[in-house]
């Protein structure tokens, strides 16, 4: 018997640490579902930010990111010509 007993406590000791595990591998993934969370809201309040700055200061000669909002003028620019040219072939 003592064999068996050595055997039933084997398998309730590793039972124990599968359980154990599932339990630290799903803490993990809810943690790394949060933290994508914060920085889906960090990536959302800086683009607010940039946006609301290239709204105010776009215009404005020597701006700190004047090559920026001219990259963004002139791609802007480049969606419109797309977009007319498709509303162009679909007549």
């Amino acid at each position: 018997m003592d064999f068996l007993e050595k055997v039933g406590d084997t398998i309730s000791a590793k039972g124990r640490e599968a359980v154990d595990k599932a339990k630290v591998l799903a803490e993990i993934a809810s943690l790394k579902g949060q933290i994508a969370t914060c920085e889906e809201v960090i990536k959302k309040n800086y683009l607010e930010i940039g946006k609301e700055y290239f709204e105010e200061y776009s215009d404005v000669p020597d701006a700190p990111f004047e090559k920026q909002c001219t990259a963004i003028r002139n791609a802007k620019n480049g969606v419109r010509e797309m977009q007319a040219r498709i509303d162009e072939l679909k007549g």
